[in-house]
C-alpha cells in the first residue's frame, strides 16, 4: 500500500499531514511526498532562485526523515493555476507514485495555491486512470488501475475562506508522532528563521503544535490531524486510513 501527499508549498505535507504518514508508514505503507510550487517567494532577503534552491534541499531533508520519496512538480508560489500543462504535470505524478491514497489540501482554504493544488490533484487521481489522457512527460508513466481515495487536511483554524467552521470527517490520533513531525517541519530552517525573526518566537513550530495539540484536545488525545474524504461520484468511498490506522481513527 502506498500514501501520496501533495502539499501547494515545500512545508504544507510537514504541517499539515506528516503525522498520518509517519502512522502509515509505521504499519508498512510506502510514503511519498509531492511539493506543487518551488517556494521562490518565501523569503525577505534571497532571490527567488536564491530561496528555491534552499528550500528544494530542505524538502529533501524533511522527506528523508521519513523515508518519502518526493516529487517536485516547479511550479511559482503565488501563480499555481488550473491549466492543461499544469494537469498534465500533477497527474504524472500520480502516475509515478501510483498510490491507493491520496492526501492534499481542502477546496476552499485560505490561500489560492492551496485552493488550486487541491483541484490539480482532484482532477489528477480521476485523468491517472485513463489511458487517453496523454501528457508530455518525456518519459510517461503507464495509467493507473484505477482511482485512489481521496482524502483533504484541515485548513488553518479549521475554517474555510470566509471563515466558516469545516467540520472534518475524522481525525487522526498522531500523539505518538508529534515528534517527527515537529523534526520534519524544523528541515524548513528558511522559514522557521524568517517567522523566528519577525515574531521574536519559534512561531513556526509553535503554530504547527497548537494547531495539533487543539484538534487532539476537541477530539480527547494529544495532538491530532484532520481530515475530509472526497466522497463525490466515482471515487472509492471507503474510509481506507480508517481501515489502515484502526482506533487511531475517531470518524465523526
Amino acid at each position: 500500500m502506498k500514501v501520496l501527499a501533495i502539499g501547494a508549498h515545500p512545508d504544507d505535507v510537514e504541517f499539515f499531514m506528516a503525522g498520518t504518514l509517519a502512522l502509515l508508514k509505521d504499519k508498512g505503507w510506502a510514503v511519498a511526498i509531492g511539493v506543487m510550487a518551488k517556494g521562490d517567494k518565501g523569503s525577505m532577503e534571497l532571490s527567488r532562485r536564491d530561496i528555491a534552491k534552499v528550500r528544494h534541499e530542505e524538502a529533501k531533508k524533511g522527506a528523508e526523515l521519513l523515508g518519502a520519496e518526493i516529487y517536485f512538480m516547479g511550479q511559482d508560489d503565488l501563480q499555481i493555476d488550473i491549466d492543461p500543462k499544469s494537469r498534465q504535470v500533477t497527474t504524472e505524478v500520480v502516475r509515478k507514485a501510483r498510490p491507493d491514497l491520496v492526501i492534499t489540501h481542502p477546496p476552499s482554504d485560505y490561500m489560492t495555491d492551496h485552493e488550486f493544488t487541491s483541484r490539480l490533484v482532484r482532477d489528477a487521481c480521476f485523468a491517472a486512470s485513463c489511458p487517453n489522457f496523454e501528457t508530455d512527460d518525456p518519459n510517461p508513466a503507464e495509467p493507473t488501475g484505477g482511482i485512489p481515495t481521496v482524502y483533504y487536511c484541515s485548513p488553518p483554524e479549521g475554517i474555510d475562506l470566509l471563515g466558516r467552521p469545516i467540520e472534518p470527517h475524522m481525525v487522526v490520533d498522531i500523539t505518538t508522532k508529534i515528534d517527527i513531525k515537529r523534526d520534519m517541519l524544523a528541515c524548513h530552517a528558511s522559514q522557521r528563521d524568517w517567522l523566528r525573526a519577525q515574531h521574536g518566537v519559534d512561531q513556526y513550530l509553535i503554530e504547527m503544535e497548537e494547531w495539533a495539540k487543539q484538534l487532539g484536545t476537541d477530539h480527547g488525545v494529544f495532538f491530532a490531524e484532520a481530515f475530509c474524504q472526497h466522497r463525490g461520484h466515482a471515487f472509492p468511498k471507503e474510509n481506507l486510513l480508517a481501515q489502515a490506522l484502526g482506533d487511531l481513527v475517531k470518524e465523526l
